[in-house]
């Protein structure tokens, strides 16, 4: 019997070498420890001079859209959809929160500060006042 060599073929891999999914992975980790997380509904309300009995008074603020700053920068963000929700993801620490439009009536936005803690996914609900009485 003789000797059977088997050539193998060298595979091609997509990051081969340069360690592109090691680095990245590693990014998204440290963001991840770095940045926390807020999210929850976003309301407007009273839609009408008179609430009834069994019709909501109040709507998710479609169209809406929330600035998040800190130091007098803006930080983030966010545009409401339809159904009221939003998330966002901000480094920690603390934040103001007001509409890119400022309201002429009613009291605006509540709450109007935010913290965000690193590494943890928090539910901030917000409001805004219509002004309609």
């Amino acid at each position: 019997m003789g000797l059977v060599v088997r050539r193998s073929i060298p595979q091609k891999r997509v990051f081969r070498g340069s360690g592109i999914l090691e680095r990245m992975t590693a990014l998204l980790a440290t963001l991840a420890v770095l940045t926390g997380t807020l999210h929850g509904v976003v309301m407007r309300g009273p839609t009408a001079p008179v609430c009834r009995v069994g019709m909501p008074c109040n709507a998710p603020a479609d169209g809406a859209v929330l600035l998040f700053t800190r130091a007098g920068r803006v930080a983030a963000r966010v545009s409401i959809g339809p159904t009221g929700r939003y998330t966002v993801r901000l480094a920690a620490g603390a934040y103001l929160v007001r509409q890119a439009t400022a309201p002429t009536i009613g009291f605006g936005l509540r709450p109007d500060r935010v913290r965000v803690v690193r590494g943890v996914s928090t539910r901030v609900d917000f409001f805004i006042d219509t002004g309609i009485r």
